[in-house]
């Protein structure tokens, strides 16, 4: 619980599942961080091996921050995690149920128990 404590580190992890995002790109898919609350959890999710943080040598220098194996691996195991939210937090019907007895993907869960 220590890896993803706190009110942004799940969600810095899905939209990180999307794709590698840059610093400012990150910090406008999740409205409402701070600055420094974001690059306080990103240093936290990369000490412990979650995310990777890669450097470009230029001028500005370009950070991108994507997700370790591990870190994916995490995410797999949220999203139960977000159908739970959205069937017992949300009040909604779990998706496979509205889906016709079909899952739809771990992203969708997860996306619709945080909105």
């Amino acid at each position: 619980m220590d890896v993803i404590g706190g009110k942004w580190k799940v969600l810095i992890l899905w939209a990180l599942e999307e794709r590698p995002h840059r610093f400012g790109e990150l910090r406008r898919a999740l409205p409402g961080v701070s600055e420094k609350v974001l690059a306080s959890h990103l240093r936290e999710l990369e000490n412990d091996r979650i995310v990777r943080r890669e450097v470009r040598e230029s001028v500005p220098p370009q950070v991108t921050y994507s997700l370790t194996a591990l870190g994916s691996s995490l995410n797999e195991a949220l999203g139960p995690l977000g159908a739970w939210g959205q069937e017992h937090v949300l009040g909604g019907a779990p998706h496979h149920a509205r889906d016709g007895g079909q899952p739809t993907s771990g992203r969708t869960q997860r996306g619709a128990a945080v909105q």
